[in-house]
């Protein structure tokens, strides 16, 4: 007789780490006043970010959160509306931390900050609570990140790839096709599922994201949170909080998730309402310190964990297209790679708008084949060489021959052009990309090194999958 192994029981550690944070103390206290973005409140013996419940006439109870203390105050940040909040109301403490509602049928859902419905389909199916300001992944227990993440963007997979767990920037200015690029990787790429937080948007464009960005297609594998710039200040910084804690939920499964958040930017802008109200000395730009502590605590939980990845890619609303600001800086230097889209290249009809030699794939020499590496490094070579001769070019000052080098570059021109430049609707596969980038740079191979002498290169045959004349011409279709 066989002996059955014995089952394991199940990971506890969710429900540990919420019974470490309950309070089985009620602290209250009553309301003092209001300061711009913040409240405060007499309340002896609070703790900061701890969760309170304050009384309104209405009726309901206004949520807010213990953000710091002000002489023998303690300011609160209200997760809602305070226009019914009473002088003096009763402030007092929630006995669990900001929790959201998880599980295989929030699928298909608009959320708000908080992780509360907000489609008309009726109140969440959900398995368990995740909490929302969770703690990043063990740094030495996360798998490593080895495996390709398909996009379905030629000019990311083929010059830039990046891996499953990769956290990327997209940085750009507005009206550069951003959405059309992030509804893009979100319909062709092969993540099990997908979380868009949108951050601080334009109330309108909520429905045109959820309609006409995701689509039936994108929709059916994915969970929006929406907080729009109406939202108060605190509830925008939540709902950055509360999708990365549902993209955790996913991994946990075991599932490959995308992590897209739009914007950082808006988050940092809703940051800075908070710290300036609560009395943080403004520093570059106006930003407070917390808006830069606010962004590892957020990036650094995405990633590849024991089980399961998070692919996060976060957007960044450059200011002038300046990709020198502070917040563009600050989350170069955390993230694991960034897409730079370049409004130059978007009035010239050439989408998406991926500058390629302002991007980087900081792994993409652990994720890709040497011989793709070697495609992609000669692809970048040739387009930079092309754009340092470029104004000699134009005013006809540059003889032929002259330079091996920029020969290469000029015949080289068009065939990356065309491989760069992709229709929103247009079908792509991996394989299709890495045999496209090899058969174009190993048709035109680069000249020999400067100094060395000139041989004569080959004529560049018909690059693979070039669109015609009238596609291009039409190429923002759908962007």
């Amino acid at each position: 007789m066989t002996q059955q192994a014995p089952i394991e029981p199940p990971s506890l550690a969710k429900y540990a780490m919420l019974a470490d944070e309950l309070s089985l103390t009620k602290i209250s206290g009553r309301l003092t006043g209001v300061a711009g973005q913040v409240l405060e409140a007499e309340m002896p013996r609070a703790v900061v970010g701890s969760l309170v419940s304050i009384e309104t006439n209405s009726g309901k109870r206004l949520l807010a959160e213990v953000v710091g203390f002000r002489e023998s105050k303690a300011i609160l940040a209200p997760l809602g509306d305070i226009q019914t909040v009473p002088q003096r109301a009763l402030v007092t403490t929630e006995p669990t931390p900001l929790s959201v509602k998880v599980g295989p049928k929030i699928l298909g859902r608009v959320l708000n900050g908080l992780g509360e419905p907000i489609d008309g389909l009726g109140p969440l199916e959900a398995e368990q609570l995740y909490p929302v300001n969770n703690i990043p992944a063990d740094p030495l227990r996360r798998q490593g990140i080895h495996e390709p993440f398909f996009t379905g963007v030629r000019a990311i997979d083929g010059v830039h790839p990046i891996g499953k767990g990769q956290r990327i920037g997209l940085f750009a200015g507005s009206g550069v096709g951003k959405s059309t690029l992030m509804s893009m990787i979100v319909k062709k790429s092969s993540a099990d599922v997908v979380v868009c937080a949108l951050v601080g948007e334009r109330n309108r464009e909520v429905r045109d994201f959820v309609t006409d960005t995701m689509g039936p297609e994108g929709m059916a594998k994915s969970v929006v949170i929406a907080a729009t710039s109406d939202n108060p200040a605190m509830v925008r910084v939540k709902a950055s909080f509360v999708a990365t804690a549902i993209a955790e939920y996913f991994r946990d499964q075991g599932l490959n998730v995308v992590l897209l958040l739009d914007s950082v930017t808006r988050l940092a802008m809703a940051q800075r309402e908070i710290g300036l109200s609560a009395g943080e000395p403004p520093s570059e730009r106006g930003y407070t310190p917390s808006c830069f502590a606010i962004m590892p605590k957020i990036m650094e939980r995405a990633g590849a964990g024991m089980v399961g990845t998070i692919t996060a890619m976060y957007t960044v609303l450059v200011t002038g297209d300046d990709m020198n600001e502070p917040i563009a800086d600050t989350a170069r230097g955390i993230l694991d790679g960034h897409m730079v889209l370049s409004r130059k290249l978007a009035h010239n009809g050439h989408y998406p708008a991926i500058d390629i030699l302002q991007s980087i794939s900081r792994l993409r020499g652990d994720i890709a084949e040497r011989d793709h590496v070697d495609a992609a490094i000669a692809l970048c070579a040739a387009w930079s060489q092309f754009e340092d001769a470029k104004d000699l070019i134009d005013v006809g000052a540059y003889v032929a021959g002259s330079n091996p080098d920029i020969d290469w570059a000029i015949r080289m021109r068009k065939p990356i052009e065309a491989f760069l430049k992709q229709r929103g609707d247009e079908p792509v596969s991996w394989d299709d990309t890495l045999a496209q980038v090899k058969a174009l740079m190993s048709a035109g191979a680069p000249p020999p090194a400067l100094g060395a002498v000139s041989t004569p290169q080959p004529a560049v045959p018909a690059q693979p999958a070039a669109p015609a004349s009238e596609e291009n011409d039409a190429m923002d279709w759908n962007w």
